[in-house]
C-alpha cells in the first residue's frame, strides 16, 4: 500500500520571531516528506502558530483554531506558539483543537505529529513549500527570550529567559536560505541587542560582522532595538549597504514616569538622542517605532508627552497599541486602570499622527530612485503584472511591469504616495 504524504497547513500569528519559528517548522516538515501549505487539498494537519501579546491576539488565535476545525473537519488541528504556552489549559478544553503544544514543545512538533499522529511515505517534494515561505524575505532567529520583565509584557513567561543561538548555526542557515534564493533576511529575536551574552567573545556588532563576511545574502535586516543597545559602534557597521536602512526602536511612552513604571531601561530623553544619533549617521533611514496608549495610570498630561515626542521624531511609521492587561503582568495588579473610551480616544490621534507622519516620510522619496525588493506577485492586468516590494528602508513599493520581477532586488522610479504605497516603474 502507498503511503500517504502528509500536507501541513502552518498559519502564523504574531511578530517576526513567530514567523521564523513558523519557516524551521515547515523546512523541517518538507525534510520529512510532507508537503507545506497545499491549499488544493484538506491539510492533515493545520497548525496555528499563536501570539499572545495582547487579548486581541489570543481572540484572534481561537477564532483560527475554530476556523481551521469548521473548514477541515478531518483534519488534526494543533495550537502552538505563545497563547498555547500562556493558555494551553484554556485551549485544551476547546473541543475544535485537537492537540496544544506552548513553546517549550514548538521544538519537537514535527517528530511530535510524525511520529505519534501521521504517517510520512518520507517521499521529498522539493516544490512542495511556496516561493514566499521559503523565498525572498527570510526570518533568521539570532536569540529568543528576555531577562528584562518589562510591567505589561507577558512574553518572558512564555518564551522564558534569553538564549542566544550559536555564531554557526544562524551562518549555516542564513547561506542555506541564499542558495534557496532569499534576498534578504530578516534576523529576529525578543531581546536581539543582548545577543551574545551568554556565549563566549561574541555579541551583536560581532555576529553582523561575521554574516557580512562569511556569507552572501544580498540584504539585512534587523528587527528590533532599545534605545539604550544602539551605540557608535554599532551603528558603524551600517557602513556596508547590505545592511538595510530600517531600526524599528519602540518608544512605547514618552513620560518618563511610565517608562520606569514600565521598567523600561531608557528615559524619553535617551530615546531621541538614539534617534536623532542613528538618522544622522545613515542617511534616508527609515525609523518605526511601537508605542502603548493607556497604561494604567496614564495621565492626559503623559500622554500627551508620548504626543509630543512622537510629533519631534522623524519616524517613517508608528505602531499603536492600546493598552492590554496580560494576566501574570506586574501591570495587570495595577489598581488605576484608564477607561477604555479614553483609550479609543488616545489611540485615535495617536492613529492619525502616525498617519501624517507615515505619508511625511514617503513623500521625502517621491521622486526618487531606490532599489525594491519585488516579494510579492498579483494578477495581470491592462497595466502589466501587479507587483508589491520593499526598499531597504522599509517603504512599500506598488508597481505594474510586463514581466514578473519577483524575488529580485530592481531599481525603480518612485512617483506617487497612494494609501501608504508609493507607486514605482521599473526599467524594463
Amino acid at each position: 500500500m502507498e503511503l500517504k504524504q502528509p500536507n501541513i497547513i502552518i498559519e502564523t500569528h504574531g511578530c517576526k520571531l513567530n514567523q521564523a519559528d513558523s519557516l524551521q517548522i515547515a523546512t523541517e516538515f518538507k525534510s520529512r516528506g510532507c508537503k507545506i501549505n497545499d491549499y488544493t487539498q484538506p491539510p492533515s494537519a493545520y497548525i496555528v502558530n499563536s501570539c499572545t501579546v495582547t487579548h486581541t491576539a489570543d481572540k484572534k488565535a481561537r477564532q483560527a483554531l475554530r476556523k481551521a476545525r469548521k473548514q477541515y473537519p478531518e483534519s488534526l488541528v494543533v495550537a502552538t506558539g505563545c497563547y498555547a504556552e500562556h493558555g494551553g489549559k484554556f485551549l485544551s478544553k476547546m473541543p475544535e483543537v485537537d492537540i496544544v503544544l506552548g513553546n517549550k514543545s514548538k521544538k519537537d512538533i514535527v517528530t511530535t505529529l510524525l511520529d505519534n499522529y501521521l504517517i510520512t511515505s518520507n517521499k521529498k517534494d522539493e516544490e512542495s513549500i511556496p516561493q514566499q515561505l521559503l523565498f525572498t524575505r527570510s526570518r533568521v532567529k539570532i536569540q529568543e527570550g528576555c531577562n528584562q520583565i518589562c510591567a505589561y509584557c507577558i512574553i518572558p513567561r512564555v518564551r522564558g529567559r534569553e538564549i542566544s543561538v550559536p555564531l554557526e548555526k544562524i551562518l549555516g542557515q542564513i547561506q542555506e536560505y541564499t542558495d534557496q534564493g532569499s534576498k534578504e533576511v530578516v534576523l529576529t529575536g525578543t531581546q536581539l541587542g543582548s545577543y551574545g551574552y551568554d556565549l563566549n567573545n561574541i555579541n551583536l556588532e560581532m555576529m553582523l560582522e561575521q554574516i557580512l563576511d562569511k556569507t552572501s545574502i544580498p540584504r539585512i535586516r534587523i528587527s528590533s532595538l532599545q534605545p539604550q543597545e544602539i551605540t557608535n559602534s554599532l551603528l558603524s557597521v551600517w557602513n556596508d549597504e547590505r545592511m538595510c536602512r530600517h531600526f524599528h526602536v519602540p518608544l512605547q511612552s514618552g513620560s518618563n514616569r511610565i517608562l520606569k513604571v514600565m521598567r523600561r531601561r531608557y528615559t524619553a530623553e535617551k530615546f531621541i538622542e538614539t534617534i536623532q544619533r542613528i538618522q544622522e549617521v545613515i542617511p534616508d533611514v527609515g525609523v518605526t517605532t511601537d508605542v502603548i496608549v493607556g497604561f494604567p495610570g496614564e495621565t492626559d498630561e503623559e500622554f500627551n508627552q508620548t504626543l509630543h515626542l512622537a510629533k519631534f521624531a522623524d519616524f517613517a511609521k508608528i505602531h499603536v497599541f492600546p493598552y492590554s492587561a496580560r494576566p501574570g503582568t506586574t501591570s495587570f495588579y495595577l489598581k488605576n486602570d484608564i477607561d477604555p473610551r479614553i483609550i479609543k480616544e488616545r489611540a485615535k490621534i495617536l492613529n492619525q499622527l502616525a498617519k501624517e507622519k507615515q505619508s511625511c516620510f514617503l513623500g521625502k522619496f517621491v521622486g526618487t530612485k531606490q532599489h525594491v525588493l519585488w516579494d510579492q506577485v498579483g494578477k495581470s492586468t491592462p497595466l502589466g503584472i501587479e507587483h508589491k516590494g520593499i526598499t531597504d528602508n522599509y517603504i512599500r513599493v506598488l508597481s505594474w511591469s510586463k514581466k514578473s520581477s519577483y524575488n529580485q532586488i530592481i531599481e525603480a522610479d518612485l512617483f506617487r504616495k497612494e494609501n501608504g504605497y508609493i507607486l514605482g516603474s521599473v526599467t524594463e
